[in-house]
């Protein structure tokens, strides 16, 4: 981000920084006493839901939403399709409560019924170990790729605010990031996660609502005439009927809901937070208010950006190539202090609430899935998870830097498709294992897994050729799983059948 510093103060941003993590490692102080591998991974199953609840809105958003969204809708959709991308987005989002509702009433009764730690124990029991592992290792790639993804974001925001100012390289803003996260989380993980992305939440949606109440205020706006102006505006169209377009109403909505079922029911980050909770019941609660409550603020986020890009035409201040660097521009260099600091106590817990989830789901499924820890001392296994999340924290600092180098995309575009392409094997395994009967020869699942996104990839590149002009969005999650699916039918052992778990 070649962008530059103006208004604030590095002191000031360095000691915003410093009194922010002194609090987060004060909360991990507290959750930590006593603490065991059992609270490392589940949190000893002793979470209030709400808190789970109302934690998981910072950790689904992240900084990605927090920067991205925001930015995508004043946005071409395409080179192809110069329209606004406006508030197409909000068809994905509506898509989310299909999506939850069949986490809730699906999968979660299935993990809590084999009391799973690592969601993808279910594939061991069901199909065999190498498709245990297979899943697994999806899993693995896909997390590494999103943690390094949201937190590429906030180094680079962090860059901006305080680390240019001194000279200091990105590569060592990404140093010092990840340690920050690793310093709170090594020792309790997830219940410490559970707390400290309740406070994250919070000040996300805190610096959101400030910065729309500046920017209206900046405006000259009513509220009256706020709501008229979403009604009213380009930016705010909200569903688009093309079935040609990549933002078509359906194609969002179904890619909305698997996306959904793949982030989030079959991610060993979101899941895990949800297994902390005492029982199914309160976990089922958790998910039903957590999705209530993240429609309405993924339509704030849309309706900040609506009024960023009114606000810097207004102002002649110029549109940046990347859509991701509207709102730190803005907010770093041209609104008042005080909003500066607001958006830089967000932009930190957004990205945070979920990287720092991120980092410890990777070391619980590696450890369980693949490090082999029963039969282990306790004092062996905390080495061996140390060691892992040290492992995965090196990795997720080199993937960064490749990010940086090689990216010109929107991230939360980059993130989705990665997505699609790695989570699409996992969506195949656990339909085919929750709605057939059929046994598949084990031993052959590990190249279906492979060759189902690569085929996927051929086809979404071919795609207009081959469908009448149809080109593939976010979609390409469900071709994937279905081509996983399929590939699952032509390895069924004849005439097998497993017995229900």
């Amino acid at each position: 981000m070649a962008l530059h510093f103006v208004f604030m103060d590095p002191v000031l941003v360095f000691s915003i920084i410093a009194a922010y993590f002194s609090i987060l490692v004060l909360i991990s102080w507290f959750t930590s006493r006593n603490s065991s591998n059992e609270t490392f991974f589940t949190g000893n199953r002793q979470s209030p839901w709400f808190v789970v609840a109302f934690g998981m809105i910072g950790a689904s958003l992240s900084g990605v939403t927090f920067i991205s969204i925001p930015g995508e809708v004043g946005a071409p959709i395409s080179d192809v399709e110069p329209q606004y991308r406006a508030f197409s987005y909000f068809q994905i989002v509506i898509g989310y409560l299909l999506g939850y509702f069949i986490i809730a009433r699906i999968l979660m009764p299935l993990y809590y019924r084999l009391n799973l730690v690592s969601i993808y124990t279910y594939l061991a029991r069901r199909y065999g170990k190498k498709t245990y592992k297979t899943g697994s290792l999806f899993f693995l790639m896909s997390q590494t790729m999103g943690a390094s993804l949201r937190l590429f974001l906030v180094a680079g925001v962090l860059q901006i605010a305080f680390f240019d100012s001194f000279g200091i390289p990105f590569i060592v803003t990404v140093t010092i990031t990840i340690i920050l996260i690793w310093a709170y989380t090594f020792r309790s993980g997830i219940k410490t996660i559970v707390w400290t992305d309740t406070l994250q939440t919070f000040f996300m949606i805190l610096a959101v609502g400030i910065t729309i109440y500046f920017l209206v205020r900046e405006l000259d706006l009513s509220f009256g005439d706020y709501v008229r102006l979403i009604e009213d505006h380009d930016y705010s169209k909200v569903f688009f009927w093309d079935w040609k377009s990549s933002r078509y109403f359906w194609k969002q909505f179904f890619a909305g809901a698997f996306i959904v079922v793949v982030m989030t029911g079959l991610d060993q980050n979101m899941m895990q937070k949800n297994l902390t909770c005492r029982n199914l019941k309160d976990a089922q609660k958790n998910m039903y208010w957590f999705s209530a409550i993240l429609v309405p603020v993924n339509f704030l986020f849309l309706s900040l950006g609506m009024l960023l890009y009114i606000y810097a035409e207004k102002n002649g201040i110029g549109i940046p190539v990347r859509s991701d660097d509207l709102y730190p521009i803005l907010a770093l260099n041209h609104f008042a202090i005080s909003i500066g600091i607001v958006f830089l106590l967000g932009i930190i817990a957004a990205a945070f609430s979920s990287a720092d989830s991120a980092l410890t789901a990777l070391t619980t499924a590696f450890c369980v899935d693949f490090m082999n820890l029963e039969g282990k001392s306790e004092r062996e296994q905390k080495m061996t998870r140390f060691a892992v999340h040290i492992g995965f924290s090196i990795i997720v600092f080199l993937v960064i830097i490749i990010f940086r180098i090689i990216n010109n995309d929107s991230v939360i575009s980059a993130v989705f498709t990665v997505a699609g392409y790695t989570y699409g094997p996992l969506l195949g395994l656990f339909s085919f294992g929750l709605y057939t009967n059929r046994q598949v020869i084990d031993r052959y699942v590990p190249i279906i897994a492979v060759v189902s996104p690569v085929l996927t990839y051929i086809i979404s590149l071919n795609s207009q050729a081959l469908f009448w002009g149809y080109q593939f969005g976010f979609e390409v999650l469900i071709l994937n799983g279905l081509l996983m699916f399929l590939g699952l039918l032509l390895i069924t052992k004849k005439g097998s059948k497993i017995i229900p778990l």
